[in-house]
C-alpha cells in the first residue's frame, strides 16, 4: 500500500513505462492473438489496461477525463497505446493536482468492500502487471519480440553474445 503520493508517483513512473514499452511493441496484426476461443484477445487486453485506468481509480472521487469511450478495442496499435499513455498521464496529473499524502489513507467504496486509497493505487499496478504478463506471452506466441520489463530478454542477451539459459 501506498502511503504518499510521491511513493505512487515513482512506482507508477517505472510501471507505466513499462507497459508503455510493451504496448508500443504492438502490431495491427498482433491484435487479434488468443491464447484460446472465447478469451480476450491481446487488443482487448492491451484496451483493458487503459480502460481500468479511469474505472477503477474513479471510484475513489478522483476526477480526470476518461479517455478511454468504448468498449471494444480499436482495431489500431497505435491507437491503443496512445490512449493508455494519455489515461495513464491524466490519472498521474489528478493525483498530483487532487490528493496530499492524507488522500493515501482514506477509505472509498471499491466493487463492494472499502479500500484505502493507497490500496487501491497499489492494485492498479498489481492489475496492471498481471495483464502485462498474460500480453508478453501472446507477444510471443504472435510472433513479436517482447520488450525488456525487468530486465533483459532471452534477445538482448543473444544481441549481447551471451546464450541464455534455458
Amino acid at each position: 500500500m501506498f502511503t504518499t503520493v510521491e511513493q505512487f508517483v515513482r512506482n507508477w513512473k517505472n510501471e507505466s513505462a513499462a507497459t508503455q514499452r510493451v504496448m508500443e511493441a504492438l502490431t495491427d496484426e498482433s491484435l487479434s492473438q488468443q491464447i484460446a476461443p472465447n478469451y480476450w484477445n491481446l487488443g482487448q487486453l492491451a484496451w483493458h489496461l487503459a480502460d481500468t485506468i479511469h474505472e477503477m481509480v474513479s471510484r475513489t472521487g478522483l476526477t480526470f477525463v476518461n479517455v478511454v469511450h468504448t468498449e471494444h478495442a480499436p482495431a489500431s496499435a497505435a491507437e491503443i497505446a496512445g490512449t493508455y499513455r494519455r489515461a495513464g498521464q491524466a490519472m498521474l496529473d489528478a493525483i498530483q493536482a487532487q490528493w496530499t499524502d492524507e488522500d493515501m489513507s482514506k477509505s472509498s467504496e471499491m466493487y463492494g468492500d472499502q479500500w484505502l486509497n493507497g490500496f487501491t493505487l497499489h492494485v492498479v499496478i498489481q492489475h496492471e502487471v498481471h495483464h502485462r504478463g498474460q500480453m508478453t506471452v501472446l507477444m510471443r506466441q504472435a510472433g513479436l519480440r517482447v520488450p525488456a520489463v525487468y530486465g533483459p530478454t532471452r534477445e538482448d542477451w543473444v544481441e549481447r553474445g551471451t546464450q541464455p539459459s534455458i
